[in-house]
């Protein structure tokens, strides 16, 4: 891992088999085109309109926090005299999130009218009346000897469990934290046992405060993995060096199998057949926190190294990155959050697939969203009407032809739909899918992560640990 992808190519440079690279992806189409997309690539060749150039970002610009080199020791000199507020680890991944400014145009944690604005309308309306997206609370949450101990200060460090600084929160407003209300409008649902909601909300303070953030410094998790969390800032600038005509986005939280693959390589040749001349994909996992289940981020960059050395996908028209956020599971609430984000990177083409963001209901055995509604979400959204969204198409394992390929509804007999569940089943009891199915060195770091977990000598079972 200490060399992977750690330069990438000029335009005119030809990349050896073996090169790592970063991975990248498409960009954007008009919205009178998208029902005629579902056409197929004639009716799209006839109908869209070229814009090359990168996506402008919520409000117009971009929202950076992090105070300048100069004056930090004066911030952190600042802080010393400030009342403290601590932050857990999800809580530091927000104010990495805002700091770089993914949620552009936010410019702290919200306020309360940002808050309810969020809540009810899924959006921001902006001073010159525009409207952006922004589905989800990003918040933080005090409690009763906190709110105390601020007193009548306009300001607060937040600090991290060493009480190290991190932030300045100035301006601040405190308001009542509704737990129930924002819950159920976020998740549609109060039923017990929700990841994100147990993890940051249930126990959380009785209070939010908002205010406007100054980041004494970048934030880094020291994890070997900081080269790849790429600002949005740095990503645009990666984009128009590689000179990007369409960026096409790509969020997962699972390892990338060849189903993903082929519809990341079909996607990129559809845009070419528009008239792109150099759509770049951004393969853009999501880095916060996800819940003990799920592979963990170590693991999945391990394997998305290795569809990247298989060449599964190509390292010269793909940059690989880390998202950020934490993860909700809130379904179509939710997936508004993970597109409206890469706005801000510079995607102008998103890629969703089915039950975006979704997870099984917590109590009961079925889905907690409808697998449809993300995607239809998405193309109705207000404030996303700049980004065009490319619905997932079903890949399966084709058994006539020994690989993944887009299902064909006239013959379903010959296809194999491998779940996730099945997936993860074969990988600990360390047997191989069907061939074609993963590259097979990134088969091998799956296995090795359920072997990581098997009982070690004193019988117990290793936890997967939240990212």
């Amino acid at each position: 891992m200490a060399s992977l992808f750690l330069k990438t190519p000029g335009p005119s440079q030809s990349l050896p088999k073996t090169h790592k690279t970063h991975f990248v992806l498409p960009q954007n189409l008009p919205l009178s085109w998208r029902s005629k997309y579902r056409a197929g690539p004639p009716a799209v060749a006839a109908a869209v309109r070229i814009r090359c150039g990168l996506i402008d970002p919520d409000g117009g610009k971009l929202v950076e926090l992090i105070v300048e080199e100069p004056q930090r020791d004066l911030k952190r000199r600042q802080a010393l005299s400030l009342p403290q507020i601590k932050l857990s680890k999800i809580d530091i991944q927000w104010v990495h999130v805002l700091s770089e400014g993914w949620a552009s145009p936010l410019k702290g944690f919200m306020r309360e009218s940002e808050f309810l604005q969020t809540l009810h309308f899924n959006s921001l309306r902006l001073g010159d009346g525009s409207v952006v997206n922004m589905s989800v609370p990003i918040v933080l949450a005090i409690d009763d000897s906190n709110k105390n101990n601020i007193g009548d200060s306009s300001s607060v460090v937040l600090v991290d469990d060493k009480d190290n600084p991190i932030a300045i929160l100035n301006d601040i407003e405190i308001y009542k934290h509704n737990k129930e209300e924002r819950t159920a409008r976020t998740w549609g649902t109060t039923a017990p046992g929700l990841p994100y909601a147990e993890q940051a909300i249930t126990h959380a303070g009785n209070w939010l405060i908002g205010g406007d953030l100054e980041v004494i410094e970048p934030i880094k998790y020291h994890d070997g993995l900081d080269r790849f969390r790429l600002s949005p800032a740095e990503l645009r600038d990666e984009f128009t060096r590689r000179n990007a005509d369409a960026v096409f986005a790509f969020q997962l939280r699972n390892p990338v199998h060849n189903g993903h693959a082929l519809l990341m390589t079909d996607t990129r040749r559809r845009l070419l057949e528009m008239g792109y001349k150099n759509p770049v994909l951004l393969l853009h996992p999501l880095g916060g926190y996800t819940k003990a289940d799920d592979v963990p981020l170590e693991w999945r960059m391990k394997q998305h190294e290795m569809v990247l050395e298989d060449g599964v996908l190509d390292p010269e028209t793909t940059v690989v990155s880390i998202f950020p956020s934490p993860m909700h599971y809130a379904g179509p609430t939710e997936v508004q959050w993970h597109a409206k984000a890469r706005i801000n990177a510079g995607a102008n083409f998103y890629i969703v697939g089915r039950d975006p963001a979704g997870m099984g209901h917590p109590l009961e055995k079925r889905d907690l969203y409808d697998a449809d509604h993300g995607k239809k979400v998405l193309s109705m959204a207000p404030g996303l009407e700049r980004l065009n969204i490319l619905p997932f198409k079903v890949a399966a394992y084709d058994k006539t032809q020994n690989g993944m390929t887009f299902f064909d509804p006239s013959r379903p007999q010959d296809f194999l739909f491998i779940s996730g569940t099945k997936m993860r089943a074969l990988a600990k009891n360390k047997e191989n899918p069907p061939d074609g199915f993963m590259c097979l060195g990134g088969w091998k770091v799956l296995v090795d992560y359920y072997d990581s977990l098997t009982p070690s000598e004193n019988g117990r079972v290793p936890e997967p640990v939240p990212v």
